[in-house]
């Protein structure tokens, strides 16, 4: 997903391939398949470009960091969400602790306004 979300545009299997490349051995028809997996999930999208498949994040980083936490505080009750938020803020550093007031006050002033 890094190479896809650092990409400017669209990327063929080809592309993705050459770029991960550079890092591991893996085979041209492993990153196909993955990308054709994701593709199925709506993780990404793909276009067909002549006989190649294009293929693109259909979110973003952020976007899709954001769902998963949504999806696993939607799984749990009220007091399982409540300890599970507690937990992680427990973790938190104080640039993340002053990341989220900032993240809570534009939230309050959006919905004010």
């Amino acid at each position: 997903m890094d190479v896809l979300w650092d990409a400017d545009g669209r990327l063929s299997v080809r592309d993705v391939h050459a770029r991960l490349g550079e890092d591991r051995d893996l085979a041209y028809t492993t990153v196909m398949t993955v990308l054709d997996r994701l593709s199925k999930k709506k993780v990404v999208t793909r276009t067909r470009d002549g006989r190649a498949w294009q293929y693109a994040p259909a979110a973003s980083r952020e976007e899709m960091t954001a769902a998963t936490m949504r999806g696993s505080l939607e799984a749990l009750d009220a007091d399982d969400r409540k300890a599970a938020m507690l937990h992680f803020l427990g973790e938190a550093s104080p640039s993340e602790i002053a990341d989220l007031r900032a993240a809570l006050a534009e939230v309050t002033e959006r919905d004010a306004g």
